[in-house]
């Protein structure tokens, strides 16, 4: 027999693979041969666990496709990786290790194992010097918690898994405990771990002694994720590093076309590469995730004063006491907290010259709320006055400490004294526009949240809501027992009352319609609708304070709003605002509602919003020219033609022309004679005029 049809089953693995999966029964001598051969290259791998064993490496897999086949016959196979991961994870030859780890993934995944015993022991792996491993070990637990979840929460295992994570977050490898913990952020970005105890298990991470790990976690609150992974050891560090100085970035880009010629083409190929980075940097961007998890803390207070307390005694850099000023103002904006130490900490940054300050102002006004003492927040905000409200700094500087001031009481009020507010409010004539914008700002913050404190003639014209407006005290409760605004809808009974009287004036209507048909054929019938006054009387125009009080809780207890209603609700309390309070003097112009303004959540914008006009670019002018030419007649040089369709020369066809078509003829163009060479033409001509006659 030749070699070609000789059986080769007992070295064809992956023929013999293949055979067993369509007749297991047929097979199983083969089989079991092959699975005491593992067992003995097992026994041998046991003396020497470094080396790399070939045979050992395809019995192991062929085993793992094979294992739903003969299932009590491997039941210990499962067991002897296991074993075998355990005792020599750090120590094994990579290839080896790795392959080990995917025959237990191809048993799990045939759900011959249970979860936690694997799970468990990929998490320890985490410690081996093995990058591919871990990335590889991280995404299977991610999918595999997954589709564990996927139909139905498993509180059991989600309540082990995470009681183990807890241990490996005080893992003594700061590899190991840094993945665990990218693990519990990836399941939180995914709604799969979105409960308290995953968020209080991540917050203990905050107070890690690694900074790596505790910048991830404090990310994870604030809200995003690193741009790029970190390295988790030297030799990774290594190799970050010799990748980002290959790759530019868009300010060395835009530096380096500042130097030569400026021409069309190095601009759009500027445009491109910074479009080619943007595009990068979007897709290895992590999402942003909500705010939900600074709501699903246990304690916010406490962790917030062990926060406070960790980042009075750190010596990190100043990126990451950053992070930490930031998150606790959240908490303490978010939650109502007090933290009267916090103020003084961040008071010693408010200088100018400081670095980041707009972000530390930013922080300030988030940590400010109507709860917090206002002789705590009086003190800040004086600070914040002398250091940057002075004539001796520029424009843009005075506007950023006003536009800081503007925001913190926006949620104190009552942190502004009314001398140091009276003398903001001299600014409103200041030479400076970004100046004087941001001191109106804090005028009209102030006639509406406490126009007591303003000067008469900078309280502006009386309107409805200034008349409804109480003095604000510390700790007034200002609990309402309707809806505000409510009184301009229409109770119940009126609109009972109108459904009908809408039935009454219809069926009227139509007779009087076939009445007047008789009398007046040809006549026009005059139709009263009863929206042309809605659309200009007030509904509530007339009432006083107490009836339209006594109205709003009327209609607030006897009928359900819909959205339609909170929208009117929402128009008539802006639109009190702008009319004035006396009928007849006139209205102010109407300001249109936002619904989709999302006024709670402070942006690094308002405190850096400098009203300042731009010098023009390139493009500013160019847009400016091309909306100047809209309308206006075809700019044409010289005189035009009467006929725009009749033909034209040939010299003005030429200049349309190939050159090469046309420069035989550049030569020979006619030049001005001088009177000699007239002279010398002539004389030729007659003796060529007489030699012909």
């Amino acid at each position: 027999m030749s070699d070609k049809n000789r059986n080769k089953l007992p070295s064809n693995l992956p023929q013999l693979q293949n055979l067993i999966k369509r007749d297991p029964g047929s097979y199983k001598d083969e089989f079991m041969q092959q699975y005491r051969h593992y067992e003995s290259n097992l026994q041998i791998f046991h003396l020497q666990p470094s080396t790399y064993t070939k045979t050992l490496d395809e019995l192991v897999l062929f085993i793992a496709q094979v294992s739903q086949c003969y299932q009590e016959e491997v039941s210990d196979f499962p067991q002897h990786l296991q074993d075998m991961l355990r005792q020599h994870a750090t120590v094994l030859d990579k290839t080896m290790r790795m392959t080990f780890c995917k025959a237990l993934i191809l048993l799990r995944n045939k759900s011959l194992i249970p979860a936690t015993g694997v799970l468990e022991l990929f998490f320890e792996l985490f410690r081996c010097q093995d990058k591919l491993l871990r990335k590889t070990l991280y995404s299977y637990i991610v999918s595999d918690i997954k589709n564990v979840n996927f139909k139905h929460k498993n509180a059991k295992l989600n309540t082990t898994l995470q009681n183990f994570m807890y241990t490996m977050l005080k893992d003594n490898n700061a590899i190991a405990a840094k993945m665990s913990l990218g693990v519990m952020i990836e399941l939180y970005r995914r709604n799969i771990w979105n409960d308290t105890k995953t968020v209080n298990v991540i917050a203990t991470a905050c107070f890690s002694k690694v900074t790596k790990i505790m910048v991830t976690a404090l990310k994870f609150f604030l809200g995003h994720e690193e741009g790029e992974k970190a390295a988790d050891s030297d030799s990774e560090d290594e190799d970050d590093k010799k990748k980002d100085k290959s790759r530019k970035t868009s300010k060395e880009l835009i530096l380096g076309n500042r130097v030569a010629k400026k021409t069309k083409k190095r601009q759009k190929k500027l445009e491109r590469a910074l479009q080619a980075m943007k595009k990068f940097k979007k897709k290895h961007k992590s999402e942003s995730f909500n705010f939900s998890a600074l709501h699903l803390l246990h304690d916010p207070q406490d962790f917030s004063e062990k926060l406070l307390k960790q980042l009075e005694a750190t010596n990190e850099r100043f990126e990451v006491k950053l992070m930490m000023i930031d998150l606790i103002s959240r908490l303490v904006g978010i939650h109502g907290l007090f933290l009267l130490n916090f103020y003084p900490f961040v008071q010693r940054f408010l200088q100018p010259h400081q670095r980041e300050v707009t972000r530390l102002l930013l922080y300030v006004a988030q940590a400010s709320h109507d709860l917090v003492p206002p002789d705590v927040l009086e003190t800040t905000v004086k600070t914040i006055a002398n250091n940057f409200i002075t004539d001796r700094n520029s424009g843009e500087v005075m506007a950023v400490g006003l536009n800081a001031v503007r925001e913190i009481c926006a949620r104190c009020p009552l942190a502004l004294s009314e001398d140091l507010l009276r003398d903001l409010v001299q600014y409103k004539t200041h030479k400076d526009k970004a100046v004087m914008m941001a001191s109106r700002a804090l005028i009209g913050l102030y006639r509406r949240v406490n126009p007591e404190l303003l000067h008469k003639r900078d309280r502006g014209k009386p309107t409805e809501a200034t008349e409804e407006q109480k003095n604000i005290q510390y700790g007034d409760l200002n609990a309402h027992q309707a809806v505000p605004g409510a009184e301009v809808l229409s109770s119940k009974i009126e609109l009972d009352n109108e459904q009908t009287g809408e039935a009454d004036d219809t069926k009227e209507g139509w007779e009087s319609c076939s009445e007047d048909e008789d009398d007046d054929e040809d006549g026009w019938i005059d139709v009263h609708h009863s929206s042309d006054e809605e659309e200009t009387e007030d509904p509530v125009a007339g009432l006083t304070l107490e009836e339209k009080r006594k109205k709003a809780e009327d209609i607030s207890t006897n009928r359900i709003l819909t959205q339609e209603d909170f929208r009117q609700i929402q128009h008539h309390q802006a639109r009190k605002t702008t009319e004035s309070a006396s009928k007849g003097k006139g209205k102010r112009k109407h300001i249109e509602v936002d619904d989709d303004e999302n006024s709670d959540r402070l942006m690094l914008s308002t405190i850096e919003n400098v009203h300042k006009k731009r010098a023009h670019d390139k493009e500013s002018r160019l847009s400016t020219v091309m909306a100047g030419r809209v309308g206006r007649e075809k700019f044409s040089h010289g005189p035009q033609k009467m006929n725009p369709n009749a033909s034209t020369t040939n010299k003005e066809k030429a200049r349309g022309k190939n050159f090469m078509m046309v420069k035989h003829k550049l030569g020979k163009k006619k030049g001005k004679r001088s009177f000699r060479d007239k002279q010398m033409a002539l004389t030729k001509a007659l003796l060529r005029r007489q030699k012909k006659n």
